[in-house]
């Protein structure tokens, strides 16, 4: 695909999910670069940089999608010649790919490991990493069973439960709503997350924050699953994740809301869990401690605060600086 009809994609979330969405957005990258015929390298930087802007833009909350982008984009690097350049991002690119691909098959390993035999496990969402989780606990012979919320307004839930269905796992499904009527019956919670902040808190599918907080106070641990490339680096000079709101269709029909003047709908489709909900994150580098978090950022991600442009609000590189 065309870096345009892939921006266009994930902005109208045909492609969801942080690791769909950042190797779509690397492969686009890739692709581009293969197809550029540029007369010089400065020319071939500028396409580059333009792409990668567009592709930024589609969605503010994915920080999958911009870390994709850095770590695709850090290959023009030093390179002196457009042929050097193309090289390099096409280089990075296969990387970010290869790795993202590993990257839930050992996020599973590291995470049965902390599901007991006989566990009742919560999720929340569609993430494909903590269902990873879960089903590798499941083939490793551990008698699990599954309560899974339905995740109004797009009901992502319907994707979980054909997963674990097919997997073999006995699975409850039950509405956002009843999980405090169930959080007794729960030993652990494992969700995923679509950016983790530098002090641990996570940005995840709306409704998140109301599971982890049921769950601490019912006294049961919450574990998150979530690639390295979804933590948020530029929280680290104090920049908000930006909690992006979906059309007002999604929960009401527009020829229902143009008989109600006076309703707004609101349908911000993220929040935030503060860290102290969270007992741990599990990272294809390992489980880590929600307070480790800078540690994935600077250490895995390579990112620096000289590296952000205060004043344009993008990472250098992005923007053409």
């Amino acid at each position: 695909m065309t870096v345009p009809e892939t921006a266009e994609k994930i902005k109208s979330m045909e492609i969801r999910g942080a690791r769909r969405i950042a190797r779509a957005a690397a492969e686009a990258l890739r692709d581009h670069a293969l197809s550029l015929q540029a007369p010089n390298n400065a020319a071939f930087r500028q396409d580059m940089e333009k792409a990668a802007a567009l592709l930024v833009s589609t969605r503010p909350t994915a920080v999958s999608l911009p870390n994709a982008v850095h770590y695709v984009m850090a290959g023009l690097g030093a390179a002196k010649t457009a042929d050097d350049a193309k090289s390099g991002v096409i280089h990075r690119a296969e990387q970010f790919i290869q790795s993202s691909q590993h990257a839930v098959k050992r996020i599973a390993g590291f995470g049965a490991r902390h599901i007991r035999d006989g566990d009742v496990i919560l999720t929340h969402c569609n993430s494909e990493v903590a269902l990873g989780c879960m089903i590798e606990a499941h083939q490793q012979g551990k008698q699990i069973e599954v309560f899974a919320t339905e995740v109004r307004p797009r009901n992502q839930g319907h994707i979980t439960i054909r997963t674990l269905n097919d997997a073999g796992i006995k699975t409850n499904f039950i509405v956002d709503s009843a999980v405090r009527s169930f959080i007794n019956d729960i030993d652990l919670v494992i969700i995923g997350a679509d950016a983790v902040t530098v002090n641990g808190a996570v940005v995840n599918k709306i409704g998140t924050s109301q599971v982890a907080h049921t769950a601490a106070e019912a006294r049961v641990n919450v574990i998150v699953a979530a690639e390295t490339y979804k933590f948020a680096p530029r929280t680290v000079i104090g920049e908000l994740i930006e909690i992006e709101e979906r059309p007002p269709a999604e929960v009401l029909a527009d020829e229902i809301a143009r008989t109600l003047p006076n309703v707004k709908v609101r349908n911000p489709a993220f929040d935030v869990t503060p860290a102290e909900y969270i007992d741990l994150i599990i990272t294809e580098q390992g489980a880590i401690p929600p307070q480790m978090a800078y540690v994935i950022i600077r250490e895995y991600l390579g990112w620096e605060i000289g590296e952000f442009n205060l004043a344009g609000g993008l990472p250098v590189g992005i923007n053409g600086d």
